[in-house]
């Protein structure tokens, strides 16, 4: 059965008459839209986009990640990573070196301009996030982190907290 016609557990329960969540789905483009967009106007100055983010986002967390793993991590086609990969190289923002284990791995490293601009963008969604939380509790706050976690495929739940756990040990 393709993808299209198999019927994931809320599309059966939109079936039994539960009505969408408009407001909450509505609320998550919006907070979305503004959430990218700030990092967006930056990278639109050097000829970047969102992949572009995401890759540099993610090798600056995990210096050394490898191809397939960044591959694993975007769920993007190799040809997509491929042409992000390679203008983000070719600008001298990120890096790729050989494994030393295994000389066929390719590692990927930001440079020093790659990894500021990594943590400018994140910068400014952090203030973004702040400004949300406000004067929120911690315990509103571990709220707000297991929602969005259950938000996360269920079949993604260990792969994202090895890579949650990965980035905090290398703090």
């Amino acid at each position: 059965m393709t993808h299209a016609l198999r019927k994931e557990p809320a599309e059966v329960a939109a079936e039994a008459g539960e009505p969408p969540a408009y407001e909450l789905i509505e609320l998550f483009f919006f907070a979305y839209r503004d959430f990218v967009g700030d990092p967006d106007r930056i990278l639109d100055d050097f000829g970047f986009g969102r992949a572009h983010h995401r890759v540099l986002h993610f090798v600056d967390r995990r210096p050394g990640l490898t191809i397939a793993a960044l591959l694993d991590i975007l769920k993007i086609t190799k040809q997509s990573l491929n042409r992000v990969l390679k203008e983000l190289i070719d600008k001298g923002f990120i890096e790729q070196r050989t494994g030393t284990a295994d000389r066929r791995q390719r590692l990927l490293f930001t440079t020093e301009q790659g990894h500021h601009l990594a943590r400018r963008l994140a910068q400014l969604q952090t203030r973004r996030i702040e400004r949300a939380l406000g004067g929120a509790s911690s315990e509103a706050k571990a709220a707000i982190s297991r929602f969005l976690f259950a938000m996360i495929d269920p079949s993604e739940h260990s792969r994202v907290e090895e890579l949650l756990e990965g980035a905090r040990i290398r703090r």
